[in-house]
């Protein structure tokens, strides 16, 4: 598996799973785990989780999968803004450890921000990595100007990712904040790269993958696989689905299938808002 380099020095995959909706029914349980651990066999050890997903619910399926693997995950988790204060950080966290039955996350984010002081988050988050509790912090959807704002502060130069809504039909972080993140060398995690499998029938895509014998999902993932400093966590529990994410990586797009991305899904042309979900 290709990875990036985080400002720690750590290596992160390029490609990962994402649990948004896991944990939320009993019935699902299973299938969810199995996914997970089919995602894990083909090579994506990098999971991303949260709080808030199925609020723990995701965590402890996550649990069930990595539980004989724990070593060989690169192990994501959020925390929710209202727990962004020092000591509800820290709660936090341990609970988090707690449901994933794990004594150290790899990667520990700042779900989105809001009225708790940034540079109160990032003592805690100093804490927490002093203590073994977590080997590197982040954040998740912050614009621009948040990252210039938290990088200023104590702390604020060890942020090792930024987490936000990416793909083809959301490409307004091309503007300034991709490559803001690109200089500084700080990897963007795109969420939702698959935009929830919006790309099945575009007719674009399915032009070029009619000539990579793969599938328009799959060219919607090659190319955000493509970009430099980019890490991708599509989430599947249909495992034909997985398999497809997996095998992505192997399509080498050319430089006219970029081009014709490109005409149909147009870089932004202005400066937007930050695409959030």
């Amino acid at each position: 598996m290709k990875t990036l380099k985080l400002p720690s020095g750590k290596e992160i995959p390029i490609l990962g799973q994402g649990t948004w909706r896991m944990g939320e029914k009993a019935s699902q349980k299973q299938a969810e785990i199995d996914a997970l651990k089919l995602g894990i066999e083909l090579g994506m050890s990098l999971i991303d989780t949260a709080e808030m997903y199925g609020e723990g619910g995701a965590e402890k399926i996550v649990a069930e999968a990595i539980s004989n693997c724990r070593n060989e995950i690169f192990l994501v988790s959020k925390f929710y803004p209202y727990n962004a204060s020092y000591q509800g950080v820290i709660a936090a966290c341990e609970r988090s450890l707690s449901r994933l039955k794990t004594d150290y996350l790899d990667l520990y984010l700042l779900h989105w921000r809001e009225a708790i002081p940034l540079s109160e988050t990032l003592e805690a988050l100093q804490h927490l990595k002093q203590t073994r509790k977590i080997l590197d912090y982040g954040v998740s959807n912050f614009d621009t100007d948040d990252m210039e704002e938290a990088l200023s502060l104590p702390g604020g130069k060890e942020i090792a990712t930024n987490q936000v809504l990416y793909n083809l039909k959301h490409r307004g972080i091309e503007w300034d904040l991709l490559p803001w993140c690109q200089e500084r060398s700080i990897p963007i995690m795109a969420y939702s790269p698959l935009e929830q499998r919006a790309f099945v029938d575009d007719s674009s895509l399915k032009a070029i993958a009619t000539k990579h014998n793969a599938t328009s999902t799959q060219i919607a993932l090659s190319w955000l696989l493509h970009q430099d400093n980019v890490i991708s966590i599509p989430k599947a529990t249909n495992p034909q689905h997985i398999k497809e994410n997996r095998a992505a990586l192997y399509i080498k797009l050319t430089e006219e299938d970029i081009k014709q991305i490109e005409r149909a899904f147009k870089p932004p042309s202005r400066k937007m808002s930050l695409a959030m979900r």
